[in-house]
């Protein structure tokens, strides 16, 4: 920002002798100072609506670099603000995801220390009521972790039976003479039979290497340790 410097000292030719010729105010001099009062006047930004240019910064300590995140109004933020702001929304144990850049986060958000995190692992909620999950930091599970191919065989046994012929008395022939009285008496037997019935169910399930995986995208992810 340019300050205007005065060119000629009008003070001191009240001093000067009468008759002095430095002591008369010349339109030359009255011209340069105009001159450089309008070159500073350019330089300065307007009220309303002011173009910066060059890096203007704001005196440490103002309002700007001390307000609190939670200031929603029309104040100026100074880059340390936003900074802080980062590092509030970025706490040290923080994890950071990018789809598509592999830049570390201590490079792209200017802070901390981060470590690459979770690699080939995707992240669950710490579920107190289940100690699986019921501590931070907890790992387990495994992508081929499934139900390994077999077969159920089931035997069905027969405990036996009886198949039974019953006949009954019949007369036939006349009621006197040598055919009288003749009878005929059906034959009664019993047999029974065991026999053994074996099911085999079909094979079923599947031994195949990753096929336990849910449904998944990869990212970059980190995680700030300082």
């Amino acid at each position: 920002m340019t300050d205007y410097t005065k060119a000629t000292n009008f003070a001191s030719k009240d001093s000067l002798s009468t008759g002095n010729p430095l002591k008369i105010v010349k339109g030359t001099e009255i011209d340069t100072e105009f001159n450089n009062i309008q070159t500073a006047v350019a330089t300065k930004a307007d009220l309303a609506g002011p173009s910066f240019t060059g890096s203007p910064s704001l005196p440490t300590g103002t309002t700007a670099v001390t307000q609190s995140s939670s200031d929603s109004s029309t104040k100026l933020a100074t880059t340390a603000f936003v900074q802080a702001v980062l590092q509030t929304l970025y706490p040290v144990g923080s994890v950071y995801s990018n789809a598509t850049s592999s830049t570390n986060p201590g490079t792209l958000l200017g802070f901390g220390t981060w470590t690459a995190f979770g690699a080939g692992k995707v992240m669950v909620g710490l579920d107190s009521g289940d100690a699986t999950f019921s501590t931070v930091g907890n790992t387990g599970g495994s992508k081929d972790a499934i139900t390994v191919s077999h077969t159920h065989t089931a035997t069905v046994t027969d405990p036996g039976h009886t198949h039974t012929d019953t006949g009954s008395n019949q007369s036939f022939g006349s009621t006197s003479g040598p055919d009288s009285n003749q009878a005929w008496s059906g034959t009664h037997s019993t047999s029974s039979a065991t026999t053994g019935v074996s099911v085999a169910i079909s094979t079923t399930g599947s031994s195949a290497t990753n096929a336990n995986l849910p449904p998944y995208v990869v990212v970059y992810m980190w995680k700030r340790t300082a």
